[in-house]
């Protein structure tokens, strides 16, 4: 494939993206591509026997790379589990040394579980946080030796939930709250190195991450909760290209001197 020259918002900028074979990061990583980012699209492509839900797979993976490439633009894939830090700071290397360098991350990758409180299992807290929240820390640290020496933007996958006390999945709540402290910290200490740290809230998207079981405890035990998921804008999801936008923002040059954000994009259910 020939490469066209770039154009656009992230004109030029090389972009890791996890939990890029489908959904959200399917969305950030064509959104960017349409701006002239080059991508670097990593994805675990297997399921989890905790998630109820099924995950990716290497076919998803790979149509997100045609996709990317139907704008002109390089992309570069591997198949890694973001909890397995060694073998993800390898793909990242790999993937920087292919498009010679890096100018922002994405840390997308997420799982939910659902559950009340008396039925949530250690090992869906377990996979949760480590999906979530190690995960996120262990894309910010590959990322990072490429940037701390020229500046460069992390941005981290948070939710409508690491705002307020979403309730009936409490793992992910913890996570995503976690996700916040975390890119908080970092924000500050990375900030004499010009690297940027920001979270972004969506709201619930049609993605496929959407455990049935959730909607049945809603409906049939916790009526009471159901308010609480509710937006204040008269929608009941966002689309992923409206979280993609939040992220092309924060990727690009327009979001220079933004750093320590919580960047909200979640039809107002945070408001509620």
């Amino acid at each position: 494939m020939t490469t066209a020259e770039a154009t656009g918002r992230v004109a030029g900028k090389r972009v890791l993206i996890t939990g890029a074979a489908r959904g959200m990061g399917r969305s950030h990583a064509v959104r960017l591509a349409e701006q002239g980012a080059d991508l670097i699209l990593i994805d675990i492509c297997h399921s989890l026997p905790d998630v109820e839900y099924p995950l990716a797979s290497r076919r998803d993976l790979e149509e997100t790379a045609a996709l990317v490439e139907e704008h002109g633009r390089r992309a570069v894939t591997a198949v890694v589990d973001v909890r397995d830090e060694a073998a993800l700071r390898a793909a990242v290397d790999e993937g920087v040394a292919a498009l010679g360098g890096l100018d922002a991350a994405v840390a997308n990758a997420g799982v939910l579980t659902a559950g009340t409180w008396d039925t949530t299992t250690s090992e869906q807290w377990r996979t949760v946080v480590d999906v979530n929240l190690i995960g996120t820390w262990n894309t910010c640290a590959a990322a990072l030796p490429h940037l701390v020496d020229r500046g460069g933007s992390l941005i981290n996958i948070s939710s409508s939930a690491g705002i307020k006390g979403t309730p009936l999945h409490l793992p992910y709540t913890a996570s995503k709250h976690g996700v916040v402290g975390l890119s908080k910290a970092l924000a500050n200490e990375l900030a004499a190195h010009n690297v940027r740290v920001n979270t972004v809230h969506p709201t619930g998207v049609e993605t496929g991450m959407r455990p049935d079981s959730l909607q049945g405890l809603l409906a049939d035990r916790r009526p009471d909760l159901a308010p609480i998921f509710v937006n204040a804008i008269p929608v009941l999801m966002a689309e992923a290209v409206d979280i993609s936008n939040a992220v092309l923002f924060l990727v690009s040059d327009e979001s220079r001197y933004v750093t320590g954000l919580e960047f909200k994009v979640d039809a107002g259910v945070s408001i509620r």
